[in-house]
């Protein structure tokens, strides 16, 4: 059975805008529509015209009323005709608009969905170009140069008909320098090198969105070390990279895009020859003179939606580029839901044989353990070792790879992605607030919670104190704009989160991390509080936050090396006991001023 062949370019745009069909296809009728009724004032002026030659001996003689009468129908077209058009452009932007919407909140869904080993090989600029800049490209095709398509085409279709109908040869003078402008254009933005050039183009622009997020964010090391955008090589090698494509870009294209605008702009250039030869034939023939004065008039006024059209060669081929990047990010494997979710009623984890790698990197090896239903279980080891993504693991960040992991006897794989996120809480060594107030970053734990909730998870948190001298207290907004919280501060902000979420299992990930001796103590408070009576998973450097850990597993090289409590594992002098004195050794340290003396000659 052979394959659906898959839709791209303008097809496939018009099957993401879906149920908005109706009102792209209202927009068309009402832009036709609207075609017609711009014309009647050029029929009126062919009309007006005959009527003023057929009486050029003695104009006073023409019809009066025949004139006004077809002045009147032309006013009433050409303001009917705009009106239609109107209400075509409100159907076209109301359309653009919620297809705009739609894209935006499945792309937004999609990449919810999707595995963290997308976006560890994906750029957060091509992600965020994408989102952006191509879906708005969609809304200004769709609100302002479909209409535009399906007036422009309608219109030539006529004019040309009409000319056709008026005067072959008169017609053919105009439509033949037409065809060889269009032909000129399409040979360069339809060809394999436009498509190329295209592809490149877009590139260009991901690769200047992800390096300039880079810049900005390392602008801290930039200044530190007295770097400059010349110095700071990725961005710098980006930006000339795109200044040199542009330009050949250019040469490329500006020889034929001359040309076919010469070509479109002299018209009656080529209509003038062709119309005298005729009539120094027969230089009576009123009825071919007033035909030669209308294609004369009408010459420079279709050069409009020539032009028009040129401009779509270009926007289609963008349009089509940027609905196969939004296709290639809902084309990603989302992480795969149970037909039929299953919901553990107990809380033990167990790694039963698990292995996975990244990048063809085997980054863990036959994993087995059991973290015990709420006991804390510990894993430690050198950086590198695997800690995190066995955490990681839990919440299906990934998916296994071999083995499987269970959560009170039930597959991970075998409860929805809701269900699991509901069981497992997590606190990570870099936190991350939004943009938004300290009360609702807070309140993402539970969406639903009470104030009084709300304030209950920020004191067992240790955090009420310090919110609460802030000027606006619970309703102060963090980030740009508003106010930057100390590293401690922030993650016990992610620690009353996790307090209000109540979630029966919780993976720390270095929790404390960022944390003075001060805040320490109101970590360690904190998390005292967040642990009761859950299934606890702690990666930790500081091994001294570990020691009443019912059982620490100490991970080397993505395999475990050695299992039980913080004193079998100083009694076996393996692995664990090496960690433990070479930090509390370090413990000791301290910088001493060294005595310089100065040397003469």
């Amino acid at each position: 059975m052979n394959e659906k062949k898959k839709k791209a370019g303008i097809a496939r745009l018009v099957e993401l805008a879906g149920e908005k069909k109706a009102l792209l296809v209202w927009s068309g009728i009402l832009s036709t529509v609207s075609v017609f009724l711009l014309l009647l004032p050029y029929v009126a002026v062919y009309y007006v015209l005959a009527e003023l030659l057929s009486h050029a001996p003695d104009i006073g003689a023409a019809d009066a009323q025949y004139l006004l009468r077809w002045a009147v129908w032309g006013a009433v077209g050409m303001v009917a005709g705009y009106f239609f058009m109107y209400i075509g452009g409100m159907c076209s932007h109301i359309a653009a608009f919620r297809i705009l919407y739609g894209i935006r909140v499945k792309l937004a869904a999609h990449i919810g969905a999707l595995p963290l080993g997308y976006f560890n090989k994906t750029a957060t600029g091509k992600i965020k170009k994408i989102m952006e800049l191509d879906v708005e490209q969609i809304e200004l095709f769709i609100a302002h140069q479909l209409p535009d398509l399906i007036n422009t085409t309608v219109m030539l279709a006529v004019i040309i008909a009409a000319m056709f109908s008026l005067n072959i040869w008169l017609a053919l003078a105009c439509v033949i320098p037409m065809l060889l402008g269009f032909a000129v254009q399409y040979s360069m933005m339809a060809g394999k090198k436009a498509k190329a050039g295209l592809k490149e183009y877009f590139d260009a622009l991901e690769n200047i969105s992800a390096s300039s997020i880079q810049y900005v964010r390392g602008m801290p090391s930039i200044k530190i070390f007295g770097q400059t955008v010349h110095s700071f090589q990725k961005f710098y090698d980006d930006m000339v990279k795109y200044r040199d494509f542009s330009v050949r870009y250019t040469d490329n294209f500006q020889n034929g895009y001359v040309s076919f605008k010469t070509v479109i702009l002299s018209l009656s250039t080529f209509i003038l020859p062709v119309g005298l030869f005729f009539i120094s034939s027969d230089p009576n023939n009123i009825a071919f003179a007033t035909t030669l004065m209308f294609f004369l008039v009408l010459a420079p006024g279709i050069t409009v939606p020539i032009f028009k059209f040129n401009t779509f060669a270009s926007t289609l081929n963008t349009i089509a580029e940027g609905v196969r990047r939004i296709d290639e990010i809902l084309e990603e494997k989302a992480v795969r839901e149970p037909e039929f979710s299953q919901k553990p009623s107990a809380y033990a984890i167990q790694f039963h044989d698990v292995s996975f790698s990244y990048n063809s990197v085997n980054v863990l090896k036959h994993i087995n353990f059991t973290a015990p239903q709420g006991k804390i279980t510990a894993l430690v080891g050198p950086s590198g070792a695997g800690k995190s993504t066995v955490a990681q693991l839990i919440p299906r960040f990934w998916d296994v790879q071999k083995g499987r992991i269970t959560i009170g006897g039930v597959e991970i794989q075998d409860i929805s992605v809701n269900d699991l996120m509901d069981t497992v809480s997590f606190v990570f060594q870099d936190t991350f607030l939004f943009a938004d107030t300290l009360f609702n970053n807070i309140l993402a734990g539970k969406p639903m919670a009470t104030k009084e909730e709300v304030f209950a998870a920020a004191r067992a948190a240790q955090c009420h104190e310090f919110i609460a001298r802030l000027q606006n207290g619970y309703d102060t907004f963090i980030g740009e704009g508003g106010v930057y919280l100390s590293g401690g501060e922030e993650q016990r902000v992610s620690v009353a989160r996790a307090i209000l979420k109540n979630a029966p299992i919780l993976v720390l990930d270095e929790a404390t991390a960022y944390a003075d001796p001060e805040n320490e103590h109101q970590m360690q408070l904190a998390l005292q509080e967040l642990i009761k009576d859950k299934t606890v998973l702690i990666i930790a450097h500081r091994l001294t936050t570990i020691r009443e850990a019912n059982q620490i597993l100490v991970l080397q090289e993505g395999e475990i090396h050695e299992t039980g409590t913080h004193a079998e594992l100083l009694a076996h002098d393996g692995l664990y006991k090496s960690m433990w004195d070479a930090y509390t050794s370090s413990a000791g340290w301290q910088i001493e001023r060294l005595q310089q003396k100065e040397v003469f000659a």
